[in-house]
């Protein structure tokens, strides 16, 4: 009876950190898998940490809105299928567990609701960081990642974001009132921030600067939006910056063909990139 109350928990949702998780038991086992298989890393920095936890999870399937479960929004921990979001966010939450030494669930579980949600706590679906920008800057306030683009050249986005706002048919959750309004607040305070950008034509010459491990997040011409996609910074034999992320094109977590710089020319509405480099204070 025990076993069958702790399976109905697990696959329905569990209570950690005073908030609602949602993960299977297949979940919950490939965790234990993946803990154990990310404590023999031997990496000499953490960046180098942080792409060998990202090449763990090569061959993973994209699957997009891997969060949007159920009517309210719980902690959803999904390693059978990625987008390149949660991708990022699962890389830094197992990296932040090697750095400090950590093996629970629970503290997997913490680290991934301090990186996902804003100042760290779920509260509801407007509390999760929707747009990379915002993300990026309020992880930047927890001391998990710093925002290099400026120091590499970064020059000013002046645009309006406001997509969901502008498209709310799009999320399922923002059929509910409360969850829009809460959201048009969220864009009115992006508004009085300033947004800053590595030019396409600039990324080849400024590559040598990005380090192995850092975030890069595609800047975009769309009307309302800030970045499209993003992964993570790595080097390759040819000498040459690639793009280790979950492909929507290619249907997986892998490492980019093309060097970042041409990888990014055949995409119509990229203007250039975001950086940031991640510190990973204790959480």
């Amino acid at each position: 009876m025990n076993h069958r109350i702790a399976f109905l928990l697990l696959l329905f949702g569990v209570m950690a950190h005073g908030q609602q998780i949602t993960c299977s038991p297949k979940d919950r086992s490939l965790f234990e898998s993946k803990i154990t298989e990310l404590q023999q890393i031997k990496a000499s920095n953490l960046g180098d940490t942080l792409v060998m936890v990202g090449t763990s999870f090569m061959g993973t399937p994209y699957v997009e809105k891997t969060l949007e479960v159920g009517n309210t929004e719980t902690l959803v921990i999904n390693f059978g299928g990625l987008d390149c979001t949660t991708f990022v966010e699962n890389v830094l939450a197992f990296g932040a567990m090697l750095k400090e030494e950590q093996h629970s669930f629970d503290a997997f579980t913490g680290n991934l609701e301090t990186i996902r949600y804003r100042n760290g706590i779920l509260n509801g679906y407007p509390s999760r960081l929707h747009y990379f920008t915002e993300w990026v800057r309020n992880n930047q306030k927890k001391g998990l990642v710093e925002d290099i683009t400026s120091e590499l050249g970064g020059v000013p986005l002046n645009k309006t974001i406001n997509f969901m706002g502008t498209h709310r048919n799009l999320y399922p959750f923002l059929a509910d009132d409360q969850n829009f309004e809460a959201m048009l607040q969220v864009e009115k305070e992006l508004a009085k921030e300033e947004l800053c950008y590595l030019p396409q034509d600039q990324i080849e010459n400024k590559e040598h600067l990005i380090q192995n491990g850092d975030i890069i997040a595609l800047a975009t011409s769309i009307k309302g939006l800030d970045v499209t996609h993003t992964g993570i910074a790595i080097h390759q034999p040819d000498g040459k910056l690639h793009l280790l992320h979950a492909s929507s094109k290619n249907g997986q977590v892998e490492i980019s063909k093309l060097p970042l710089a041409d990888y990014l020319k055949n995409i119509k509405s990229n203007i250039g990139i975001i950086v940031a480099r991640p510190t990973l204070l204790p959480l």
